[in-house]
């Protein structure tokens, strides 16, 4: 392969946990603007968290449904390199947004997929959707890949089970993987020693090891 499968460790709530993952060896860190979630960021913490970890790793804020106005709010504090929409966001509206963005649709749906051609596609599970941290058949997403879309597998994935999840797509790697609940401890804070676990299964499936 020409290029290393990029990790997202995603749902960062703790300056700490963001360095973690960089010193781990992570491509991407997740901050969650979704309220209602767990995971949910203010300003604050948002800005501590992207300034601790600045031009080590790509940024993704993660938006669901929510106003231009909230997104506005948000890329204007905080310095980003991605924008993650997990919510019913139209092509149109994926298309106004001026940095790249990642679109989760639910599991290896071709007809959804084909509504967002720009945009990097998070296949989450199929019926849960984001942040249930539910397994679904990961196998699927080979048919997306095979056809040339740039995916993210996510949804339930663990240090555990990503290396069988890479091996059941063969040679038909994912562009990236994400994990939020499979690497976190107590009170959602991410435990490192799982992080490291987690990033080195990955490497070791492309490996074929």
């Amino acid at each position: 392969m020409s290029a290393s499968v990029r990790i997202k460790i995603c749902g960062v709530t703790h300056p700490d946990d963001a360095a973690a993952a960089v010193d781990a060896g992570a491509d991407l860190v997740g901050l969650n603007f979704v309220p209602g979630s767990p995971r949910c960021l203010d300003l604050r913490a948002a800005e501590a968290v992207a300034e601790r970890v600045a031009g080590q790793v790509e940024r993704v804020a993660i938006f669901a449904n929510a106003s231009w106005d909230e997104i506005e709010r948000v890329t204007r504090r905080v310095e980003l390199e991605r924008i993650q929409l997990h919510g019913d966001e139209s092509e149109e509206e994926v298309e106004m947004v001026d940095l790249p963005v990642i679109k989760a649709i639910r599991g290896a749906d071709r007809e959804a997929a084909a509504k967002y051609p720009a945009a990097l596609l998070l296949l989450d599970h199929p019926s849960e959707g984001g942040g249930s941290g539910r397994a679904w058949p990961w196998s699927d997403a080979g048919d997306l890949i095979a056809q040339g879309y740039d995916v993210i597998l996510a949804g339930g994935l663990d240090p555990d089970n990503v290396g069988k999840a890479l091996a059941e797509l063969g040679d038909l790697l994912p562009w990236g993987v994400d994990v939020a609940t499979g690497v976190e401890g107590e009170g959602h804070r991410k435990d490192a020693g799982r992080i490291e676990r987690f990033i080195a299964a990955v490497r070791a499936a492309e490996e074929g090891e």
